[in-house]
């Protein structure tokens, strides 16, 4: 084979396939606690399918709970209902094998819960309501300020937990 055919097939693999087995950190966006809860908190599909991908990047043991309830958010902003059901199935069975992973996470019982209130009875997706409101309860003052302050924003909006007991 000629070198000159050698070293264009050499180039184009580098171009196309390259990167995907040569990831940079440079590349990598970067996860944000305070952004990811308000994407939750949007309705907004492209902020959430965003917020998908800096969550597949992200070097952490929670990234599974994360991308499991941004999962579940985008499968209540999408149109077609077959659709709907695929990313509500897919994203909880990631959040659920989460909280199987570290059941004393107050966090992913927060994300649990805020879906579970949301969530269409059709999905049967309400049984740890009171528990996962407990949890949260209990824990509240030892959580990150990022996280104190998702939930009581949260509050404003919830029928479940409220602002007043969370307070000193």
């Amino acid at each position: 084979m000629n070198i000159w055919i050698k070293w264009k097939i050499l180039v184009v693999w580098t171009l196309l396939v390259g990167p995907v087995f040569f990831k940079t950190g440079a590349a990598q966006p970067k996860f944000d606690k305070s952004v990811f809860y308000e994407v939750m908190a949007s309705g907004d599909l492209d902020a959430v399918n965003q917020e998908l991908a800096k969550v597949a990047w992200a070097q952490t043991n929670l990234a599974t709970g994360y991308m499991g309830a941004l999962l579940m958010k985008k499968a209540g902003l999408l149109a077609k209902p077959k659709q709907r059901l695929k990313f509500f199935k897919e994203g909880r069975i990631q959040l659920e094998t989460a909280l199987l992973a570290d059941k004393e996470n107050t966090e992913f019982h927060f994300l649990r819960l805020a879906i579970e209130e949301h969530a269409p009875k059709i999905v049967k997706y309400h049984t740890d309501i009171a528990n996962d409101k407990l949890i949260i309860e209990k824990n509240f003052k030892n959580l990150p300020l990022v996280l104190r302050q998702a939930i009581l924003d949260y509050c404003k909006n919830s029928k479940v937990l409220q602002a007043a007991n969370f307070q000193p």
